[in-house]
């Protein structure tokens, strides 16, 4: 009996590349769909049964592509950037069809639209995390140094914020400072929001600013987090564009939030002196 084929619809990052090599250590024959603008040429050198290159808002490509290839099951890894979702994507008349039934213009309605009009061809979107379960991050501090009086209460505070924000799909990140919002997630990226918050801090210094300049970094779950996509993810970069910004902490959602390059964050977390927790 031949291997049964896997789905794998590419992003950019490390992410499709921890997937295709946990799919082939579990003997399945991986076919990748590639987004050209997004996903790392190396895909091609990974093993894969089959790389096949496609431009966001192919659709139909993609669904012809799966089907032509006996796939009935798919995983979808990697960051599509939100900048790129809703400005740069070209549609074809399915994805056109799609987006304009849609009442939101947001991350969660688009893929969740995406991923019905796959099931209705006979491709199940399964989690992404489903082959990286060793990959989600546990419960408790994770580092050598614990969080101090100030950092929790930071960590508190963020967690409140990025809930309510996290409800209406803006974003999964905000970066505080004695309990004040100084940067909130929107559609660039979690790095981006951090190197942000840090250029803020050094403005608000050369005024003399009250705040301290210590920075904690939230990143949560949403509520009713669809572990099939967009699930928040930390990776080595995170905890490097930390250090640079001045960020001290940083508090994760247990069970939720996939550490892209395992143990190495928390090591380099450690050299950084940051402390990382999780709830």
């Amino acid at each position: 009996m031949p291997p049964e084929k896997l789905g794998l619809i590419a992003g950019n990052g490390a992410f499709p590349f921890l997937v295709l090599n946990a799919a082939r250590a579990q003997g399945y024959e991986v076919v990748v769909a590639a987004i050209k603008e997004e996903t790392f040429p190396e895909i091609e050198s990974q093993g894969a049964a089959a790389v096949h290159w496609l431009s966001l808002g192919e659709l139909s490509k993609l669904i012809e592509t799966f089907q032509r290839e006996g796939v009935h099951r798919a995983v979808m890894a990697g960051q599509v950037k939100h900048k790129q979702i809703f400005s740069s994507i070209r549609p074809d008349w399915r994805l056109a069809k799609l987006l304009l039934s849609l009442t939101t213009r947001n991350t969660d309605s688009l893929l969740g639209a995406v991923a019905k009009v796959l099931a209705d061809e006979g491709i199940a979107l399964e989690k992404s995390t489903w082959l990286l379960e060793p990959l989600l991050v546990k419960p408790g501090v994770l580092t050598r140094r614990v969080p101090s009086e100030l950092e929790r209460k930071n960590v508190d505070y963020g967690r409140a914020v990025a809930r309510q924000l996290a409800q209406h799909d803006i974003g999964q990140t905000v970066v505080i400072a004695e309990s004040a919002c100084v940067a909130v997630e929107a559609m660039e990226g979690t790095d981006a929001t951090i190197e942000r918050a840090g250029q803020i801090m050094r403005s608000l210094h050369g005024d003399a600013s009250t705040l301290s300049r210590g920075l904690t970094v939230v990143k949560i779950a949403k509520p009713n987090q669809d572990m099939r996509f967009d699930v928040p993810v930390i990776g080595l970069k995170t905890i490097e564009v930390m250090r640079a910004a001045g960020a001290t902490c940083l508090a994760l959602d247990a069970g939720k939030c996939l550490l892209l390059d395992g143990d190495k964050i928390i090591d380099a977390a450690n050299t950084a002196e940051i402390a990382v927790v999780s709830d």
